[in-house]
């Protein structure tokens, strides 16, 4: 039996997939099983991962289902000690795993550990990083006001606590994975490894569609998760709205693209979590989002102005 099982679901993965389980074969910590559950592609995925040699990757084909089904289906399949989720299209550093599972072992009440998240797009080009966060021990409050743990390539989480978070919720669709940590983090510690360890691919293309889905789904984890809080948490869910706002107003600057409709969308959304939040205008990250969007407006009107006078000539 392995010490790790890393499980991911792909969907028409082939064009990322032999990369993202290369990250996890050159790990440093090599004592682990690939669940690898494809979810009824129709592309080369199923092909180019029998290619891979590899005797510890286990594939598991299945009907194409929702996100969330297709993770429950991981459980079935995966026998470690610790499971760790990968997404089909991200990737770890060589010493994820091991500083994750060392961190694990020292401390028997943490159910969960994670790392710091950077940002890629399709060609593997650095976008960005995550902010560096240190939550540590009980983060229940901490991560009711925001997913610090970024993307469900994250987390190495103990049998244990994966049997406490249950199952993943089909009716959270995208938040699905938020939606789960917060339930272990309601039984368990988490620990964290200070040190950038996920790239969490990114698409450019992000349509206004993709974005109100999402919307949706988070709203719906937050109004899930606080009814079944205690008072005393309450006081959280209009920040942790305000939040999810804020979140959208950021995708939808990065998806401008000179589309006014795209910058009132921006508005409206940051305008929500101002509402809900006041104090957000005090934090870096709103200020800048109001600075964005003035820039974009401007440039909006200026090209406008030019059009109009060209036009008049």
């Amino acid at each position: 039996m392995p010490t790790i099982s890393v499980v991911m679901t792909v969907y028409n993965g082939e064009k990322t997939i032999v990369e993202t389980i290369s990250s996890v074969i050159k790990q440093t910590f090599n004592d682990f099983e690939i669940i690898v559950i494809n979810n009824g592609s129709t592309d080369r995925t199923l092909e180019v991962l029998y290619s891979i040699e590899d005797k510890r990757i286990k594939v598991f084909s299945y009907e194409h289902v929702d996100l969330p089904t297709s993770l429950n289906r991981c459980f079935f399949h995966a026998t470690g000690e610790f499971i760790a989720f990968l997404d089909a299209d991200d990737l770890w550093t060589s010493d994820k795993l091991e500083l994750q599972l060392q961190a694990l072992q020292k401390n028997s009440k943490a159910g969960v550990a994670y790392s710091w998240t950077s940002f890629i797009d399709e060609q593997g080009k650095l976008l960005g990083k995550g902010e560096p966060v240190y939550f540590k021990g009980n983060v229940l409050t901490h991560l009711l006001v925001g997913n610090f743990i970024a993307s469900g390539s994250n987390a190495l989480i103990r049998r244990q606590a994966i049997e406490s978070g249950e199952y993943f919720d089909p009716e959270c669709g995208s938040c699905t994975d938020w939606d789960y940590w917060l339930r272990i983090a309601s039984k368990w510690e988490f620990v964290v490894i200070p040190k950038y360890q996920v790239f969490y691919r990114q698409s450019s293309n992000s349509t206004s569609s993709k974005i109100e889905q999402m919307e949706k789904a988070c709203v719906f984890v937050v109004d899930k998760t606080f009814k079944t809080l205690p008072a005393e948490f309450q006081h959280l869910k209009n920040r942790s709205l305000a939040t999810v706002y804020q979140y959208c107003t950021r995708k939808y600057l990065q998806n401008y693209n000179y589309n006014a409709d795209n910058l009132i969308k921006a508005r409206k959304k940051l305008w929500m979590a101002i509402s809900l939040y006041p104090p957000i205008l005090l934090q870096e990250n709103a200020q800048r989002l109001i600075m964005g969007i003035i820039r974009r407006w401007l440039v909006i009107e200026l090209l406008k102005t030019k059009f109009l006078a060209s036009r008049a000539s």
